[in-house]
């Protein structure tokens, strides 16, 4: 009899404890606040949404903006007029060979040219003289040909001697290495006494670099590629700046990809002017931004905001009267950024709307 009393007590115990946790849920069901607990509410505002695409790059010389600069012909280095870091004009003098076996083979075809020429004037004369004896009928036609080919002879011979000298001429030119741009040294790979061979390839001298014609390749994944297009506005920074930017233009997209770690990626070039207080420096790593596409005073709510069924996306509204949850408001998204989304269709300027997590009111109609 006692066992059974026991029992039933404990009963009624176990029978109470659940009645008040049940009374306890009813009541913070029935509490807005604790529907919404976690969550945030936001006034939905007007702003400008701008859709990009990130990557990682690297700044590289234009086509045309590094030249090594090296030499057509063999000899020893006389002398070097520039060193690393210096800034050069175009045509300005860089290195000297030593050019005395070159001169003397100048000097020797001059020689040789007038040579030539005191044979040719003395042939034609001598022609003049041989046409007034056969005009007088004192000499064979046999006679005149002789002289009229050797004249012919001399001239060529002359004309052969002037292309060896300027021959000579531009060899002793290349003795003398001048920048083909204008730009700074970036490099010197001989010095003065050495002796360079330009056999098969022209020996690099040194290698000069126009730092006012650079440019970013951004390696973008090829999820993005397909949204790039020239002429699209972008934004990079470097390292040494911080958060700088610097604007440049989509001009290019290379049409070969380049894998990095089982990555795809495709170069894409993107010029920018040189900045005048500011020093940009070929292999500097950037961050890139390219610009996709920009909405102007739009309705936009936080990124956070935006929740979606399946392929239809809503937000969460507060209730004006005490309501258990906030209701759900069907929108049309569009455009995003990193933070904000535009939203098309389904709510208005100065309307309320929930951030975070928080209990949603049961749809009527259907949804759910």
């Amino acid at each position: 009899m006692r066992r059974l009393l026991l029992a039933g007590g404990s009963l009624v115990v176990v029978s109470g404890a659940g009645l008040a946790l049940a009374r306890a849920g009813a009541s913070r069901a029935a509490d807005p606040a604790s529907a919404t607990a976690g969550a945030a509410t936001f006034r939905v505002t007007r702003r400008d949404i701008a859709a990009q695409v990130k990557a990682t790059g690297v700044i590289k010389p234009r086509v045309g903006a590094e030249v090594r600069v090296g030499s057509r012909i063999s000899g020893v280095v006389k002398r070097l007029h520039v060193q690393i870091g210096d800034t050069v004009a175009r045509g300005q003098l860089l290195a000297e060979l030593d050019d005395r076996d070159l001169v003397a083979l100048r000097d020797q075809a001059a020689a040789t040219l007038r040579q030539l020429e005191a044979a040719k004037r003395y042939a034609e004369a001598d022609l003049r003289r041989k046409r007034e004896l056969f005009a007088a009928k004192t000499l064979a036609q046999s006679d005149l040909d002789v002289v009229e080919r050797e004249v012919a002879v001399n001239e060529q011979q002359v004309e052969a001697a002037r292309a060896s000298l300027a021959y000579a001429t531009a060899q002793v030119g290349y003795a003398r290495i001048t920048a083909p741009i204008s730009g700074v040294v970036a490099s010197v790979a001989t010095e003065e006494g050495e002796t360079v061979a330009a056999s098969f390839a022209a020996p690099t001298f040194l290698t000069l670099l126009d730092p006012a014609r650079l440019e970013v390749w951004a390696y973008v994944d090829e999820t993005d590629i397909g949204r790039i297009r020239n002429g699209q506005a972008a934004r990079f920074t470097v390292d040494t700046y911080g958060d700088e930017e610097f604007v440049g233009r989509v001009t290019a997209v290379h049409p070969k990809a380049e894998i990095r770690d089982n990555v795809v990626d495709y170069v894409t070039v993107v010029q920018f002017q040189r900045p005048r207080n500011r020093t940009l420096r070929p292999e500097m790593t950037t961050t890139v931004r390219v610009a996709l596409a920009t909405r102007t005073n739009v309705v936009a709510v936080p990124i956070r905001a935006v929740r979606w069924q399946g392929t239809r996306a809503y937000v969460l509204a507060p209730q004006r009267e005490k309501a258990t949850a906030p209701e759900r408001r069907w929108v049309t998204p569009g455009l995003k950024d990193d933070s904000y989304w535009e939203i098309v269709n389904g709510l208005r300027e100065g309307d309320e709307i929930v951030v975070g997590d928080a209990a949603t009111k049961p749809e009527s109609g259907g949804r759910s």
